[in-house]
């Protein structure tokens, strides 16, 4: 996609009650898998938010994937976040006309930092102490918890069934259809999830894709959470089930905080803010089903280069990524790795 630059500067010109705006750079940000991200430098002239200012722009990339909300339903999530107290990017100004760029988008203030994943786990100059990170970014998802239902703002959201457990089971064997492609360990993976689905307890806005790779770091400590476009109702055990899952801990199992620090810290963070008990086994099955939903997602982001509507080697390396992804499942749900309690199949 490329900017139309005399469109934007007219439209945040109103958007911003400036006299004039001035477009002096804009350049696309890497890291967006499902979305497109610009990193923008505007000069206003006038009004409030008068001079020089960096911003995020983000829009739809040329195909999505199923479950991502739009971009005006992403704004009005992140502005729900900053006013919850999270650690988020300011929220500025939403577009929901596609005639000004084409798509739909929204801006927001640049945070500073680092988001990759493995290099997050791997440069320990990010990020301060370790363990307070970890505790930190239990708290940060304590926060985003707190948000619950119901909210005339984040009406979009479609409200839960009793078991979002098996509601997720049947999503997934949806999406798995719509592919086309026999998946059976998959399918596997399914049947096990249902007959050990935990009972939802609570509902609460989750960000399901809480996880190293969707906050940025500085020296000093976290900077932002990013990416709301999964965002919805749910257990809240199962966000805890995604951030600690071995898959995303970027080559140290050891840490299964994220890669980054111990379970017993980002539980601790967690706790202290939340209130809320840690349901260590239901955690552990939601970590099974974190790696079901990669899979699922991991072939959904591969079929948009397949299909022809989105070339690209990034989106096929990860499509591929499904396999591994399969056989972690299958080992996590053999009979002799799955306790009564469920704690060390995941945990392992």
């Amino acid at each position: 996609m490329s900017l139309d630059r005399e469109a934007l500067e007219r439209w945040l010109a109103e958007a911003a009650g400036a006299r004039r705006v001035e477009l002096r750079e804009a350049a696309p940000l890497s890291g967006g898998a499902i979305q497109e991200n610009w990193l923008l430098r505007v000069a206003f002239e006038n009004g409030p938010h008068e001079g020089e200012r960096e911003l995020v722009l983000r829009t739809d990339a040329a195909s999505g994937v199923a479950v991502s909300h739009s971009r005006p339903e992403e704004f009005a999530l992140l502005k729900a976040a900053a006013e919850a107290g999270v650690t988020v990017p300011a929220p500025l100004w939403c577009c929901a006309d596609a005639g000004v760029l084409g798509r739909a988008f929204y801006l927001m203030e640049k945070a500073e930092g680092t988001a990759l994943g493995p290099k997050v786990v791997k440069d320990e100059s990010l990020g301060g102490d370790r363990e307070a990170l970890a505790e930190r970014l239990g708290r940060e998802l304590a926060r985003i918890h707190s948000i619950r239902p119901p909210r005339d703002d984040l009406a979009f959201l479609p409200a839960p069934g009793p078991s979002t457990a098996l509601e997720d089971v049947a999503g997934y064997r949806r999406y798995l259809d719509a592919l086309g492609q026999p998946r059976p360990a998959l399918e596997w993976g399914l049947t096990w999830a249902e007959r050990h689905a935990p009972e939802t307890r609570e509902i609460v806005l989750l960000h399901r894709d809480f996880r190293t790779g969707n906050y940025l770091l500085d020296e000093a400590g976290l900077t932002a959470i990013l990416d709301w476009e999964f965002a919805g109702w749910g257990d809240p055990m199962a966000d805890l089930g995604w951030f600690t899952a071995r898959c995303w801990r970027f080559g140290r199992p050891d840490r299964e905080a994220g890669g980054i620090g111990s379970r017993e810290a980002f539980y601790r963070g967690y706790r202290a803010e939340s209130g809320r008990t840690v349901d260590e086994p239901a955690v552990a099955f939601w970590e099974v089903m974190a790696h079901i939903r990669w899979a699922v997602i991991a072939l959904q982001q591969g079929h948009r280069h397949w299909s022809g509507d989105e070339a690209s080697l990034e989106l096929a390396l990860t499509g591929r990524m499904a396999a591994e992804l399969e056989l972690a499942v299958l080992g996590m749900t053999a009979p002799e790795a799955w306790s009564p309690k469920g704690k060390e199949a995941a945990h392992a």
